[in-house]
């Protein structure tokens, strides 16, 4: 019988807060989406002042994180670089901020940041996951 190594709620939840202090850190008020390797959100948390807009984003980026099992700053380099066919893409999020979630150099789950410009929605992307 196959196994796989899965991301657990509690380990989202570390994810989070590692993301929600660099996101203290510098003030920045911002939606944290964790999804599993399927693209299902395990945990979301929104600060209550943070535009509503941004959820759905961080979702979207945690998912095209993991459905293309690369950071969406790829995405966001080429369309800048002139490689417009990333636009039509289905589930393609073109800005910095989403990340896949490893174990063992496996793809367990994905990481979505939305509420500040994109490379500081990267910044508490990659600052993320260092808490699990």
């Amino acid at each position: 019988m196959a196994t796989k190594p899965v991301l657990t709620l509690d380990e989202a939840k570390s994810i989070a807060a590692a993301a929600e202090a660099e996101a203290a850190l510098n003030a920045w008020r911002v939606v944290i989406a964790v999804v599993d390797d399927g693209g299902h959100l395990l945990y979301l948390q929104r600060n209550h002042d943070t535009q509503f807009g941004s959820v759905e984003t961080a979702i979207k980026k945690a998912q095209a994180a993991v459905a293309f099992q690369r950071p969406t700053k790829v995405s966001e380099d080429a369309v800048l670089s002139g490689r417009l066919i990333h636009l039509a893409l289905p589930g393609v999020i073109p800005a910095e901020g989403g990340v896949p979630v490893t174990r063992d150099n496996q793809i367990i789950g994905g990481l979505g940041i939305s509420g500040v410009r994109s490379f500081q929605d990267g910044q508490i992307a990659q600052a993320g996951l260092q808490g699990l």
